[in-house]
């Protein structure tokens, strides 16, 4: 599956307030705390790791229709394995291919909750023009003084978006580990209604 993604705002991805909201609410993501890292294991023996971030990206969410909608954006020029041979080998064309495919994206509308909090995101991942099926679960999860956030993990195999250079010897299967912390947005202030002076009813806002 190809294409753009449908929403290509972005998060690692989705959280929510300890209570379930009366209203459908919007988490602005924290790009200092948001970021994905990746794990494959080099020549069967240890393991590469790295990381991309930080990540910009809008979780909306309905705990109590238990729907919403996660976007996360991934800047591929971010790459950081702590060596810059190491980067610059697999920002080339038959890896992650960063100057023709320069942004990933993670988009997930299906979320399944337990206890008003999100525990798996299932959607599509697009690196190098390809989309493939992601599902994200959580690790762990939690709201406080109006911030949630989470750990996700996740699997891919690199090969299914053209990225097969060195399989098997390095491996094809991936680990991601997603980290996304935002802040619930604050809503407008709810118009009332008030007798005017001619007896006429006007809207005014609830914090006049």
């Amino acid at each position: 599956m190809t294409g753009t993604p449908r929403l290509a705002t972005a998060a690692w991805l989705a959280l929510l307030p300890c209570a379930a909201p009366a209203q459908p609410q919007v988490l602005d993501l924290d790009p200092a705390h948001c970021f994905v890292h990746f794990e494959v294991l080099h020549f069967g023996t240890s393991t590469l790791r790295g990381r991309f971030g930080p990540l910009a990206g809008e979780v909306q969410f309905d705990a109590v229709a238990g729907r919403g909608r996660v976007g996360l954006t991934i800047d591929l020029n971010t790459l950081d394995t702590g060596l810059k041979l190491l980067d610059a080998r697999l920002r080339q064309p038959d890896l992650l291919d960063v100057a023709a495919q320069p942004t990933a994206w993670f988009v997930a509308e299906r979320l399944r909750f337990e206890r008003g909090l999100p525990v798996e995101l299932t959607g599509e991942f697009t690196l190098r023009g390809v989309g493939q099926a992601l599902t994200l679960t959580a690790q762990q999860v939690s709201c406080r003084d109006g911030r949630c956030g989470g750990d996700f993990e996740g699997w891919l195999s690199r090969s299914a978006f053209g990225a097969s250079f060195g399989v098997p010897l390095v491996a094809d299967r991936v680990h991601l580990r997603v980290q996304v912390e935002g802040r619930l947005r604050t809503p407008p202030p709810v118009p009332t209604v008030t007798p005017a002076a001619d007896g006429q009813r006007q809207p005014r806002a609830a914090n006049d």
